[in-house]
């Protein structure tokens, strides 16, 4: 990814020219000191699929042609281009001087780790979610959403953590095979280990599997809403073609497409994916919705000694809003944008499911409905069971081969008629 640095505060336009020199420019606004490579990433991605819907390659006169691209350049990141004589982006740091990693950054095996976990002890005194989160990824495989998801139906983003190896590989072998289907993307959501061995081992696994998406930020329990806001993010960055905004006659139409639904899931789920395609298809129409297993009338745990406490500045009604627990949650994809605009604005909370589909979704009107096949919960592992549900909880990563089985045998026999037991059970 090739960046002129030489036009900051000598040209009056924005210009990049991340992809076979294809450049795009923005008159008449200033260039920022600091690019971030965050959003060089995203741009460039944009000017692809921009090159491939006109078919030019001039992509800089498209001003000439009345059309005001806003929102290309966003400056408001903490991540800084480094000018450097290297062929390869520098790892900078944010004014606050807290570590930060590059996405251009050849070498992400070897990037810095977090020596702290930020949102410890702070978070009770009560702190917006935006001055914990960083936004990038360095490792971000931008390619699991093809032309900006264009062609894709779902998107399903699995928190993972670094050291779950095993987990990771038992799903990609079982119900994470759905993944090779060109309407659907799958995403292994983590952030960074202590342990450095661990973060090189992550990325030689994401190098053979193209499927890891790794944030800046530490992995940790108190840091789970972080990585359900970094999905919502990378979603809106890499996978919604609504980011260029303006009017453009030759381009109406064709920027407003994003895939229609986000599964956000853990990688000790087992998801019957055959009857969540189903479910989809049967709630095509569905706007501003979170479907999963509700959870209604939770108090906040006042005990500091708690895992789960809840400070009266974090939040200080006496009754949550009702919200979908956190394994699994089904959401429209039209309220991604909302919901990471408004999380950033919203008071911290590692409870991350609360937080997410009972604050922030409550905050700006959208309905979280539910579903009984969400079980969220373990469950005995027998056909009948596994085959009416969408999601199960509690599955060991060499449970998922014997799951998977029992679906497809389970299957196989109810098409059949082979077995009077599965028609009467299921």
């Amino acid at each position: 990814m090739g960046v002129d640095m030489s036009l900051s505060g000598t040209i009056p336009y924005n210009c990049f020219a991340p992809v076979n020199k294809i450049t795009i420019c923005e008159p008449t606004i200033p260039p920022p000191q600091h690019i971030t490579s965050h959003h060089l990433q995203k741009n460039s991605r944009k000017i692809q699929f921009m090159y491939k819907l006109t078919g030019r390659s001039d992509i800089e006169s498209l001003p000439e042609l009345g059309c005001k691209l806003g929102n290309i350049t966003n400056a408001t990141s903490s991540h800084h281009v480094v000018a450097s004589s290297k062929s390869s982006l520098e790892i900078g740091k944010s004014p606050s001087s807290s570590p930060v990693v590059l996405i251009g950054h050849q070498n992400a095996a070897a990037v810095k780790v977090p020596q702290e976990n930020q949102t410890l002890d702070k978070t009770a005194q009560g702190i917006l979610t935006e001055n914990l989160y960083q936004s990038g990824y360095n490792i971000p495989n931008v390619d699991l959403c093809p032309e900006l998801g264009n062609k894709l139906k779902l998107v399903v983003g699995i928190m993972s953590a670094p050291s779950h190896t095993e987990a990771r590989m038992a799903i990609r072998q079982t119900w994470g095979h759905f993944g090779q289907r060109r309407d659907v993307s799958l995403a292994f959501m983590l952030g960074m280990s202590r342990v450095n061995t661990i973060n090189t081992a992550t990325f030689q696994e994401s190098q053979i599997y193209g499927d890891v998406v790794r944030a800046d930020f530490l992995d940790s329990y108190d840091n789970l809403t972080l990585k359900t806001v970094s999905l919502l993010d990378w979603v809106e960055n890499y996978c919604s073609k609504g980011e260029i905004r303006g009017v453009c006659p030759t381009l109406n139409g064709l920027l407003a497409h994003r895939p229609k639904f986000v599964l956000k899931t853990d990688d000790d789920m087992f998801i019957n994916f055959p009857h969540l395609l189903t479910f989809i298809e049967k709630h095509t129409n569905a706007k501003r919705t979170i479907f999963g297993r509700l959870a209604r009338k939770w108090k906040p745990i006042r005990n500091r000694k708690s895992k789960y406490f809840v400070s009266t500045k974090q939040f200080s009604l006496p009754v949550f809003p009702d919200f979908t627990t956190g394994p699994a949650y089904l959401l429209t994809s039209d309220i991604i944008s909302d919901m990471f605009k408004r999380a950033l604005k919203s008071t911290y909370l590692k409870l991350e499911d609360v937080f997410t589909t009972g604050i922030v979704a409550q905050s700006i009107d959208v309905k979280r409905v539910h579903i009984n096949e969400f079980i969220n919960k373990r469950i005995p592992f027998n056909i009948c069971n596994i085959k009416k549900s969408i999601s199960i909880h509690m599955v060991k990563f060499h449970e998922q081969f014997d799951l998977w089985k029992k679906l497809l045998d389970g299957r196989s026999k109810f098409v059949f008629n082979l077995t009077i037991t599965l028609k009467r059970c299921c």
